[in-house]
């Protein structure tokens, strides 16, 4: 799919063309995100508010945003570029993908209301298909890979044991292709990249891909699902 004109464009012109962009849904989900356990392995809750850093790259990082600015105890989500090799990219760079970066979402959350396994749980049900290599809905290339950057040695181990939990019990019907990767370094994306999914929620493309993310959230984890939406920045 070419890129060059950006997701918005993308979507205006399929619609002023007479045609929408469809989803391409992947079979490889065979329950419900209700359905994906718990992680085995995870920190307790923290005995006094305190704020932890996380990185999810799971495909456009619009919808990532948009899913857990509504998880209870995340204080900000923001939309950025992670893993890469260049200073300072810009959109167009990535969207290269020679750059060696994800679109990507920097999560701060107070781990005394949720904790970083929970966070995980929310990554692997409802924001994306950990099955996919390089691609996400409509979206290919490296920069729309699956990965979890971890901040800390806790959160490695965490991830590592969930996705060997998760691939043991066989919940997919591939296997998981996230890559887990350390967390060198975290560019914040455009401006007008923040928040995306809730100022233009009759995009098209947030229509068709990212809504139904956030729906399936409060649907299927509403244990952890908050209506209103964290700061971005």
């Amino acid at each position: 799919m070419n890129r060059s004109l950006g997701k918005a464009a993308l979507v205006m012109f399929g619609v002023a063309a007479g045609f929408v962009f469809l989803t391409r849904t992947s079979s490889a989900l065979v329950a419900a995100p209700s359905a994906v356990p718990a992680p085995a392995v995870d920190n307790p809750l923290a005995s006094a508010p305190g704020q932890e850093t996380a990185v999810f790259s799971g495909g456009c990082f619009w919808g990532i945003q948009a899913v857990f600015q509504h998880v209870k105890g995340v204080k900000s989500a923001v939309s950025g570029y992670a893993g890469g090799t260049v200073a300072s990219p810009s959109y167009e760079e990535v969207s290269t993908g020679t750059t060696g970066h994800a679109e990507s979402v920097r999560v701060t959350f107070d781990p005394s209301k949720v904790s970083y396994g929970q966070l995980l749980r929310v990554f692997f049900s409802v924001a994306h298909d950990p099955t996919q290599l390089n691609r996400q809905g409509p979206d290919e290339g490296t920069q729309y890979r699956s990965a979890i950057f971890y901040t800390t040695d806790a959160q490695k181990r965490i991830a590592a044991a969930y996705i060997a939990q998760l691939g043991k019990a066989k919940v997919y019907n591939r296997p998981i292709v996230t890559m887990l990767e350390s967390a060198r370094s975290f560019n914040v994306a455009e401006s007008y990249h923040q928040n995306y999914a809730t100022l233009h929620p009759n995009d098209m493309y947030i229509r068709i891909n990212d809504a139904p993310k956030v729906e399936n959230l409060k649907k299927d984890l509403s244990q952890l699902y908050k209506p209103e939406i964290s700061a971005w920045q």
